[in-house]
């Protein structure tokens, strides 16, 4: 959470600096004072794209990136991270970044329809209206955590934008164009199918649908009566018309001229999700030295909502990587154990073992159900010169 005085807005930094480093040490040493609610507010910003929603939580402090976050079709920032960012091993992050939760027009919760001759934005226009959010915020770097399409617009947006995106968490990301196939075939059963049931099918797979019946009730009842239909019709046509991002994995001492995110990024799928193989498949686009796959096992298609502790434990790391939060608590994963390719067994610990510059390409995290008992979990790490397993 981020704390709101009056004494943080004055000029004299070096008391603000004091005061923020002594939190930080009690914070590393395990003693925690009481930290007041988050500062919240909710702004219009005006982009040339149109009206974009924003929700704002907490104080910009000094060169800290921003947490921006970018929701899926059919949801907005409270049903598509309410339950990552409530959850108690999530306060830890929130109390040192502001946070931005980012709607695309006419998304949020309460919105009226859109004018009938207003151009919804194309996938490519809502990337770069962030940055007129950062520019209207006068924010200077972001931590892009995005779902779905959200995923897709913060990545375009990192690829267009490199000096302003320090790292990305991409659930569900697909970077491909809608097949020639999947197009035709919306394009049939739009009449028959209505938007909530091609919301639940983008989101979750045919187990889940079928084993949680109460998740899938509570989701199709807040597309259908907490979304605007009539602008979710258009986000949704927005997005099956996304262009493929044209990423393509560097070639090791050869030219560098690829296109591809230079930022460390963080993919994450359950692998019970339809998006398992859209995710994979971006995965083997990207940089091995500065990307990391987490597939969550007994996962299905909204890992931050059914595991939003393993998600929280794996964000912390992945921060700690990029060289902030170095006195994070680490509840659940704790020290792991690490088995490489020759045999050689050691004890680490994994805040430390996946740098910005040295990330593991191709880690799958099995993480058990949050119900499951809270004992530290042992990982077992598999290391060949292409692939790293990581099991919980």
């Amino acid at each position: 959470m981020v704390e709101e005085k009056s004494k943080f807005q004055k000029d004299n930094v070096s008391q603000s600096v004091a005061k923020e480093t002594n939190e930080e040490s009690h914070a590393c040493f395990g003693f925690h004072h009481h930290r007041p609610s988050i500062m919240h507010k909710e702004v219009e910003v005006e982009t040339e794209f149109g009206n974009v929603h924003c929700t704002v939580m907490g104080v910009h402090k000094g060169n800290r990136p921003v947490i921006m976050t970018f929701h899926d079709i059919g949801l907005n920032h409270h049903s598509c991270f309410s339950p990552l960012f409530s959850h108690e091993d999530m306060q830890e992050i929130l109390w040192h970044f502001v946070v931005c939760h980012v709607h695309a027009p006419g998304q949020h919760e309460g919105a009226s329809s859109l004018p009938s001759l207003y151009p919804f934005p194309s996938m490519d226009q809502l990337s770069e209206a962030l940055l007129q959010v950062l520019d209207h915020f006068r924010f200077q770097t972001v931590i892009g955590l995005g779902s779905g399409a959200g995923a897709y617009i913060l990545t375009k947006f990192a690829l267009n934008h490199p000096d302003k995106v320090e790292g990305l968490v991409l659930i569900n990301i697909n970077v491909r164009a809608e097949t020639l196939m999947n197009s035709v075939a919306h394009k049939l059963t739009g009449w028959i199918h209505a938007l909530p049931d091609y919301v639940i099918n983008h989101m979750f797979g045919k187990d889940e649908i079928q084993n949680n019946p109460d998740l899938i009730a509570m989701y199709r009842n807040h597309i259908t009566h907490s979304v605007n239909q009539s602008n979710l019709a258009q986000f949704i046509k927005s997005y099956q018309n996304r262009r493929d991002l044209e990423i393509e994995r560097p070639i090791p001492r050869g030219s560098s001229s690829a296109r591809t995110l230079s930022c460390p990024a963080l993919l994450v799928v359950g692998d019970g999700s339809p998006a398992v193989e859209a995710v994979v498949d971006c995965n083997a686009k990207l940089n091995p030295t500065k990307t990391t796959l987490l597939k969550m096992a007994d996962c299905g298609g909204l890992p931050q909502v059914s595991q939003p502790g393993k998600l929280t434990e794996a964000l912390k790391y992945f921060i700690q990587g990029m060289g902030h939060m170095p006195w994070a608590s680490m509840t659940r994963l704790g020290h792991s154990r690490a088995t490489s390719a020759s045999g050689i067994t050691c004890d680490s610990d994994l805040s430390h073992s996946q740098p910005a510059e040295s990330q593991h390409s191709h880690a799958h995290i099995y993480a058990s159900r949050e119900s499951a008992s809270d004992k530290t979990a042992e990982q077992n790490v598999t290391a060949s010169s292409s692939r790293t397993e990581l099991a919980c």
